[in-house]
């Protein structure tokens, strides 16, 4: 089976392919002789009943600095010239991002879109995690500075971070003594008209961030994210280390949880983070991460496993 595959996502001279997903996935697929297209996020164009964009057939390659290169590009019909749509760009999750949610989803029914554009857009990373609150740390989600001094003394130690940031972008360790609180309160005020995620900070992140991978409601692999010194924050974009690891009971137990409601949504391919083997704190269904160091670690390859879930879906 050859696919045609549009891989939406942010600009390819930009990517660091040592780690990058959305290029492991592409690799993946022009080895089993599917053809490429990449456009970014902002090229879409809804006409007349039709959605279009301009893509650039591109070949990939494990070359850093010569990793891509792109052929004339062409106007596509996404319904009707592509099989697949892989929506992958990186969030801010801002209206931009939510309108191109809502043009992939008038290609549903010709076009495979992975994830599905309406549940990944009513499926926040830090927002639909809250369904899931017994497994989460204690958590607050609040303008409020009232509100988050009052959840300070409570907790003692805290965390506080945007509610729609990703890669570990603006997370803040706030100390007993409640010091800048108000500050970084007044600061998240004027730059985000949403609220903000405060979360109880956790001692066991020092023990890793664990990333656990879903693909079509199935566990697929981890990877356990290690703070680099003087950090609290275990992403790898930001210097975190990565670590062989395996799930604890807490963690199969989480997992059992979410896979059914994964698969019902289409949200196809997720990564949840974990902290210290029991706490969840994000699902992540924008553009997750993290498959290249399961795969260097375990000896698996997970692109494969992308690849023939959605070529059974389509068969």
């Amino acid at each position: 089976m050859t696919l045609r595959v549009a891989v939406q996502m942010d600009p390819l001279e930009g990517i660091n392919i040592a780690g990058d997903s959305t290029f492991a996935i592409m690799l993946g697929a022009q080895a089993r002789g599917h053809k490429l297209w990449h456009y970014t996020a902002d090229a879409l164009s809804w006409v007349d009943g039709r959605l279009w964009t301009m893509g650039y057939p591109v070949t990939v390659q494990p070359v850093a600095g010569n990793h891509f290169s792109f052929g004339e590009p062409e106007i596509l019909d996404l319904g009707r010239d592509t099989d697949v749509v892989l929506m992958r760009q990186d969030p801010p999750f801002d209206l931009g991002y939510i309108t191109a949610t809502h043009l992939l989803e008038r290609i549903q029914g010709e076009t495979l879109v992975i994830n599905d554009p309406a549940s990944v857009r009513n499926a926040p990373e830090k927002v639909w995690v809250l369904d899931y609150a017994r497994f989460m740390p204690p958590t607050a989600v609040t303008r409020s500075l009232g509100v988050a001094r009052e959840f300070l003394e409570r907790h003692g130690e805290i965390v506080v971070k945007p509610l729609h940031g990703n890669g570990g972008k603006a997370v803040f360790k706030i100390g007993r003594d409640g010091q800048n609180l108000a500050s970084l309160m007044e600061v998240f005020n004027t730059a985000y008209r949403e609220p903000h995620m405060l979360q109880a900070f956790l001692p066991s992140v020092a023990e890793g961030d664990k990333r656990i991978v879903f693909v079509d409601g199935e566990v697929v692999g981890a990877v356990n994210r290690i703070p680099g010194a003087g950090e609290i924050r275990s992403n790898l974009a930001v210097g975190g280390k990565a670590a062989k690891t395996e799930l604890t009971p807490r963690e199969e137990e989480i997992c059992a949880a979410l896979a059914p409601e994964l698969k019902a949504r289409g949200l196809f391919f997720v990564g949840i983070d974990v902290i210290g083997g029991e706490w969840l704190t994000e699902i992540n269904v924008t553009s997750p991460t993290g498959i290249v160091a399961i795969d260097q670690f375990n000896g698996t390859d997970t692109p494969a496993r992308i690849w023939d879930a959605v070529e059974s879906k389509l068969a």
